[in-house]
């Protein structure tokens, strides 16, 4: 229990500093915009839905189906929101709950001696958990992991007690449910069930590769029989049903998520795939580099016999190869007899026992407990006290470094990454196995205690610089920029376009850009690089700029939404509206299929048919914006925020007089959004226009109640006011709102035009004068100003605005009679015309 419990402290020691993190990387989709988190969103959902929140069964899913993880997020959710804090504790405690786990698990192979201790701590301390418990999205292995541990400390307590209890039973029951629980956290869950069956036949039963199939054959241990059976049956019935509730179909990837995959070299593929194993055991064996990403180039193709990398694939396969042999071969008698047992340090019957061939045979493979009858009930008699031999651990092992790891080698299905550091947690119990067996080993073999000495601290360094790796990258996993700037090395694509998101947020534009150009510099056709830096240029005003680099971004994925969407956006900002249209139109017949996430491409597409509206209504075509509003209404995901949609359908309806449609879309803008400004406005608006004077003016004052500080709102009120003859009340209105949005157009415009029906002509002149200012060349701001200072006496003033104006606009018939009136008085007041 000591052991247990301080290697679970180390556990929880090394990762307290993380719980002061923020979200990084994955965390953004998986859990703040991932909508199953949601109390609003049916729990049920989560059943349905892969681990992002898309249906599993849509063909963009990752098909990653983890519902008891998502389940934890949401209860994190509805507990804490979005403070990453409690994410991050949750984390912690399952990892040392796993490391307890797990020395547990060490005990019954290694017995209760230092040996155990040495492996607990080298997996609470192993640098690889560090992406799996730092990052929250991790939480999917460490829970899988959980569960794993559980399903096969259930299926050892079957196995010594089978053949004498009916609790034995239960046992396999508790392997089956706890096998499942593992793979509802994360799919590799499942293969807890394949170590099963290897601990009961090589470690518990101590068979030999020739010894399997007679056995079998010959039905020498039916209960024995039977346990595999019922493994192999669960195994394959959730393996079956997991399939089948992901469509029968496996996911899709693009190219830079496994470029081996995308390789249309069979030598290339088969190299690379034959050569990642080794490169994820270096990882394990010496994490000195590891990354937050390992896509794109991270792990160059080997498309050569030649490439020297070759070398660690022989390696790699003739060390395992060597390894499985010692495990699984026969031990001779002689070498039976000569053997001196130590277990954990100290010499006894416990450690390297073999069993000869003429053993097996005597005992007929007989199970842990020997039982006889006494007075008609089955008792306990003879208890095998013997620890498993070095070659039996080696083999369970082995089983657990490589078993759980086969769904991430490309075997049977493609995966969605080259290497993934998380998915070695569960792995990494195999190796820490592996190096404590193998330590102990030596350590037993050598005689020279300086020797024995030297073995056993060279194996505590090695957990101490485990740990101090640990804890240095723990730091990196702080927040984002110092994580994506640690990744440079490893993916700098990947790294620098993530570091530039980091920097925008921060403000730092200059240094964003750069970075945005350092990750194209790598890889010059990343749509999302290429989006990303046209969006900081378009937030910049460098449209030009902007546009050419989203055209660059839909060259590069055609399905991009966004891109088009902003494109769009641009051109209709800079009145080139046909092609805008075009624009708008082409990205709402965009099919959301084999998109990795469909629901963000719908919100963009609703947003195209949104601005898409908005163009025809500002052309007089309400009916076709009414059309284009009514197919975003239906196209629109459930996380798009429709008020301000629902806000323009009610403006359509009243162009076109059709009130009461118009007070329903009203009603829904503020059902969707209760503080939603524009709708309060625009309803208060058709309020007053059928005669609820009272209700109208309710709106208008919550309006301005909900943002003092925005100008648009005192002018709509303003207006209420002037038509209601509160002429004063107008007036003060006006000047607020012009003082407050003193560089929106519209906003001062009316406010001048306001005060000009009050009679305040000097401050309407103010305003009209500003209003000339911020659009110099807009013929109607240039006339009203002349007509204002006409009334105030300003006459040579007058005359050149209404000229300006004529230039812009020559065809104006209201400004050329003002101008002719102002021209008549100019004359009877003997002053210089320009026509004289």
């Amino acid at each position: 229990m000591i052991a247990e419990l301080v290697s679970s402290a180390l556990g929880l020691a090394l990762y307290l500093n993380t719980l002061s993190a923020d979200f990084c990387y994955d965390d953004s989709r998986a859990i703040k915009t991932n909508q199953d988190l949601l109390p609003e969103t049916p729990w049920t959902h989560i059943f349905y839905n892969d681990f992002w929140g898309t249906l599993l069964t849509h063909s963009g899913s990752h098909k990653s189906y983890r519902p008891l993880c998502t389940l934890s997020f949401r209860v994190n959710h509805a507990i804490g929101g979005l403070n990453p804090w409690s994410y991050h504790l949750v984390n912690v405690l399952l990892h040392a709950a796993v490391t307890g786990l797990f020395t547990s698990f060490s005990k019954i192979l290694l017995g209760d001696g230092y040996w155990t201790f040495m492996a607990g701590l080298m997996f609470a301390s192993h640098p690889i958990h560090t992406e799996a418990v730092a990052g929250i999205v991790g939480r999917a292995d460490v829970g899988a992991s959980l569960f794993f541990l559980l399903s096969l400390l259930c299926y050892i307590k079957h196995c010594s007690t089978r053949g004498y209890s009916a609790r034995t039973w239960g046992w396999i029951l508790g392997t089956g449910l706890c096998a499942g629980c593992s793979m509802l956290w994360k799919e590799q869950g499942v293969t807890v069930l394949a170590v099963s069956a290897v601990y009961d036949v090589f470690v518990f039963h101590r068979l030999k590769m020739k010894q399997i199939l007679p056995t079998i054959y010959k039905r020498k241990n039916l209960s024995l029989f039977l346990s595999i059976s019922l493994l192999t049956f669960w195994g394959s019935s959730l393996l079956g049903a997991r399939l089948y509730w992901m469509g029968n179909k496996p996911p899709s990837f693009s190219n830079s998520d496994n470029p081996a995959a995308d390789s249309d070299s069979l030598l290339a593929r088969t190299l690379t795939f034959f050569y990642l194993p080794s490169k994820n055991l270096w990882l394990l064996l010496c994490p000195d580099t590891l990354s937050f990403d390992w896509s794109m180039d991270a792990v160059p193709l080997l498309k050569t016999i030649c490439d020297w990398r070759n070398l660690h694939t022989v390696a790699f396969y003739t060390g395992l190869l060597l390894l499985a042999y010692y495990g699984l071969k026969s031990p001779t008698i002689e070498r039976e007899c000569s053997a001196k047992v130590v277990t954990n340090g100290k010499q006894n019957a416990n450690g390297h026992s073999c069993h000869s061939d003429v053993e097996y045979r005597n005992s007929e493979i007989k199970s842990s407990f020997a039982s006889k009858v006494e007075n008609g009930i089955k008792s306990n008699v003879s208890e095998r006290t013997q620890l498993p031999s070095t070659e039996n651990i080696v083999v369970l092992s082995l089983s657990l470094l490589i078993i759980p790891f086969v769904p991430a080698t490309n075997l049977f299905f493609y995966v969605g990454f080259v290497i993934a550091e998380r998915v070695l947690y569960i792995p990494s119990m195999g190796f820490c196995l592996l190096i404590t067996v193998g330590a102990r080993a030596l350590y037993v073999k050598v005689q020279k205690r300086f020797l024995k000495s030297l073995i056993f601290y060279a194996t505590a360094t090695l957990i101490v610089f485990y740990g101090l790796k640990t804890a240095i990258r723990n730091g990196d996993w702080q927040n984002e920029e110092m994580l994506y700037r640690s990744g440079i090395k490893v993916n700098p694509a990947k790294a620098w376009g993530n570091l530039g998101n980091v920097l925008k947020s921060q403000s730092k534009i200059a240094e964003a850009e750069s970075a945005y150009r350092n990750a194209l510099y790598y890889r010059s056709n990343m749509a999302d690089m290429l989006y990303n830096l046209g969006l900081l240029l378009q937030e910049n005003s460098r449209f030009a700029e902007a546009l050419h680099y989203y055209k660059l971004a839909i060259g590069s994925r055609p399905t991009l939404a966004s891109a088009y969407l902003n494109t769009g956006i641009i051109l209709m900002n800079q009145g080139k509206t046909e092609e805008a249209r075009r624009t708008f139109l082409k990205c709402s017949e965009i099919p959301d299929e084999n998109l990795k996430d469909p629901h963000a491409h719908k919100s963009s597409v609703t947003s195209c048919l949104y601005n898409l509206g908005k163009l025809y209504h500002e052309q007089g075509h309400y009916e076709d914006a009414l059309t284009v509003y009514k197919e975003a209404i239906q196209k629109m995901p459930r996380q798009f925020a429709p008020q301000s949609l629902y806000n323009m359908m009610g403006e359509a309806y009243m162009r076109l007089s059709k009130l009461p449609e118009a007070e329903h879309w009203y009603m829904e803008s503020l059902r969707s959004k209760t503080d939603h400004i524009p709708a309060h406005l625009t309803y208060g608006k058709l309020l007053a226009l059928t005669g609820r004077k009272s209700e109208a003016e309710k709106f208008f004052l919550k309006a301005i109640d909900l943002d003092p500080t925005k100008g648009n709102c005192y002018m709509h009120y303003g207006q209420f006011l002037l038509e209601e003859a509160r002429l004063l009340e107008a007036a003060e209105m006006a000047k607020k709102a012009a003082e407050l949005d003193s560089t929106e157009f519209d906003v001062v415009f009316n406010a001048a035009h306001m005060l000009r029906q009050a009679s305040l002509n000097e401050a309407a002149e103010k305003y009209y004068d500003l209003a000339a200012k911020l659009r110099p060349n807009y013929p109607a701001a240039l006339m009203n100003l002349g007509a204002i200072l006409h009334l105030n006496g300003r006459l040579q003033k007058a005359e050149a605005n209404y000229l300006r104006a004529l230039q812009l606009k020559p065809d104006d018939v209201i400004t050329q009679s003002n101008l002719r009136k102002l021209w008549n008085i100019m004359e009877k007041q003997g002053l210089k015309t320009s026509k004289t």
